[in-house]
C-alpha cells in the first residue's frame, strides 16, 4: 500500500465518509495477536505553549495540553499485559510529575501536570484485537482529538494502527510492549513519527546470543522457534548472532504454538550434537517443554529470555514439580537451564532511578515492575523531555525532538535509551541472569533472575542500520 500523508483533518472527512471497512482495507493482517504532521494541522490541546529562541536554540517554557490516546488490553485472558504496560506508562509519568499518580488500569481519562503541561491519558480497551485497535485509534483521531498514540501490546494490532493511521496522518505514535522486531525493521511499519523506547524480541535473541558466543563453552546450538513472528525472530536473530561468531547451528525447527511431544524434538538436538538449545516460545508452549527436557537425560543447555510474572509463574510450577519443593540455587543450577535474557526485571538495575521507580510502583500495585515495565516508564519519560526539549506541544516539534533522542530518566539508569536515527527503535543495555528461587513477596512465582551475570551493551542489543534483517531507513 501507496501511503498517502494527509492532515488529520482530511483523514477525518475521509473516515466519515468511507468508514472503518475502508481503512480496515490497507491492512493484510488477520487481527490475531502476536505475542507527525504539520504543524498548522496539529491541534495544540489548548493552545499549544512555548517556542524555541531561534538566535540561542535555548528551549522556552511550555504550557497547554497533550492528548495521548493509548491503547491497551485491560480485560481478557491476557490482560495483565496491559496492566504492567498501564502501570509502567503512569509511574513514568509520576516520576516527571511533582504530584503523586498511579490511576488503576482501566478505561478512562487520567490527567498528570508535569510543569505547566497536563498529559491527559484517554485509556481504552483493545482486548487484544488489531481490529479492535485499529477502530480505537480511528476514533482517536476522528472523534476525540488525541495529539499522540501510546500503546499496543499485540504485535498485530501494533502494526495495524501504524499502517491504517499513524501513518495517514503522521500522528506521533510510540509502540509499546509489542516486541515483534519487524515493527522498527519492516518498511511497512518503519516511518519517521512512529517510535519504541519498549525492547523487542531482537534484542532478546542478539543480546542471547551474544552471551552464547561470548561467555559460555557451548559450540553448537539447535534452533527451536514458535511458528509465528515471535517465535522466527527469536530464531533468526540467534542464528545471525551465533553463526557471525562462530558457533555451529546443527538444526532448526518451528512449532506450532502449544506444541507438546517434545520427546523426540529434544532426541533430535542431542543426537545433533547440540551442546545448547534455544527455545523462542511462550507460557502456552514452555511447561511442557521444561517437563520433557528435565525428566530427560539430555546434555546440552537451554537458553531463552525471562518472561512476565504470569509465564515466570507457570515455569515455577512446572520447575516445582520435576524438581521438588523447596526450588534451591542447586537443584535449579544443576537443572542447564539458562542463564536468560533479561529485558527489564525490577532487581537487575541499581540506580537511584529505578530505586524511586520500584517503591513507588509496588506501594501503588502491590507488585514489582516485570518486563514490560521500564519501556512505558521511558515512553512516558520520553514524551515529557519531547515536549521540554522542544518548548512545545505540536506533534510535529515532538516528532523532530524524539528523533535521536537519549532518554535521560529510565529505569535503567540516567541516559540508558537511545532512539537509532535509521529506525526509531530505542536501543538499550540488556541483562543476562540465572534462574534463582524466588524471595520477593511482591512477585508471585517460585522463580526469579537472580543477580546479573553479564550485561550487554546496548550498541550490541539492536539490529544494526546494515544488516539484511534491516528493512527501515528514515
Amino acid at each position: 500500500m501507496e501511503r498517502n500523508h494527509i492532515s488529520r483533518r482530511r483523514f477525518v472527512a475521509a473516515a466519515g465518509a468511507a468508514g472503518i471497512a475502508g481503512l480496515a482495507g490497507c491492512s493484510s493482517g488477520d487481527g490475531t495477536p502476536t505475542p507527525t504532521e504539520e504543524p498548522t494541522d496539529t491541534p495544540g490541546g489548548g493552545g499549544g505553549g512555548g517556542s524555541t529562541d531561534t538566535a540561542t536554540g535555548t528551549p522556552q517554557p511550555v504550557s497547554g495540553t497533550v492528548r495521548i490516546g493509548v491503547l491497551q488490553p485491560v480485560s481478557g485472558s491476557l490482560q495483565y499485559y496491559g496492566q504492567q504496560s498501564l502501570w509502567g506508562l503512569f509511574q513514568g509519568f509520576n516520576y516527571k510529575s511533582e504530584s503523586e499518580f498511579a490511576p488503576p488500569a482501566e478505561t478512562g481519562t487520567q490527567t498528570v501536570s508535569v510543569g505547566d503541561v497536563d498529559y491527559e491519558l484517554v485509556v481504552r480497551d483493545t482486548q487484544l484485537s488489531a481490529d479492535e485497535a485499529q477502530t480505537i485509534a480511528t476514533n482517536f483521531v476522528q472523534q476525540e482529538d488525541v495529539d499522540v498514540i501510546v500503546g499496543c501490546s499485540s504485535s498485530a494490532a501494533a502494526n495495524r494502527v501504524i499502517q491504517t493511521v499513524s501513518t495517514q496522518v503522521d500522528i506521533p505514535t510510540l509502540i509499546g510492549p509489542a516486541a515483534s522486531a519487524d515493527i522498527t525493521a519492516n518498511a511497512e511499519t518503519c516511518a519517521p513519527n512512529v517510535f519504541r523506547a519498549s525492547e523487542n524480541t531482537a534484542m532478546d535473541a542478539r543480546s542471547g546470543g551474544t552471551y552464547v558466543a561470548q561467555n559460555s563453552d557451548v559450540s553448537s546450538v539447535y534452533l527451536f522457534g514458535a511458528d509465528y513472528s515471535f517465535g522466527r525472530a527469536v530464531v533468526n536473530n540467534y542464528r545471525s548472532v551465533l553463526e557471525s561468531q562462530g558457533v555451529e547451528i546443527v538444526g532448526e525447527q518451528f512449532l506450532p504454538r502449544g506444541y507438546s511431544e517434545w520427546e523426540g524434538l529434544l532426541d533430535n538436538a542431542e543426537s545433533a550434537g547440540a551442546g545448547g538449545i534455544v527455545a523462542g516460545f511462550t507460557v502456552q508452549t514452555l511447561p511442557q517443554l521444561f517437563t520433557t527436557f528435565l525428566n530427560g537425560d539430555y546434555s546440552f543447555k537451554v537458553f531463552g529470555g525471562f518472561a512476565t510474572q504470569v509465564t515466570t509463574g507457570i515455569v515455577g510450577q512446572t520447575l516445582q514439580n520435576e524438581l521438588g519443593t523447596p526450588l534451591t540455587e542447586e537443584k535449579l543450577q544443576n537443572a542447564n537451564l539458562g542463564p536468560f535474557t533479561s529485558r527489564y526485571h525490577w532487581n537487575q538495575y541499581d540506580n537511584d532511578i529505578n530505586s524511586a521507580f520500584v517503591d513507588s510502583y509496588t506501594s501503588a500495585y502491590g507488585i514489582v515492575p516485570d518486563l514490560f515495565s521500564s519501556g512505558l516508564f521511558t515512553t512516558a519519560s520520553a514524551l515529557v523531555q519531547a515536549v521540554e526539549s522542544a518548548g512545545s506541544t505540536e506533534g510535529a516539534d515532538l516528532v523532530s525532538a524524539l528523533q535521536g533522542m537519549t532518554v535521560t530518566d529510565t529505569p535503567k539508569g540516567e541516559g540508558a535509551y537511545t532512539f537509532q536515527e535509521y529506525n526509531n527503535q530505542a536501543r538499550s543495555e540488556m541483562t543476562i541472569a540465572g534462574v534463582a528461587p524466588n524471595d520477593e513477596d511482591n512477585w508471585d512465582a517460585a522463580i526469579k533472575p537472580g543477580e546479573a551475570v553479564e550485561r550487554i551493551p546496548a550498541d550490541q542489543t539492536t539490529i544494526p542500520a546494515d544488516s539484511s534483517e534491516m528493512g527501515c531507513s528514515l
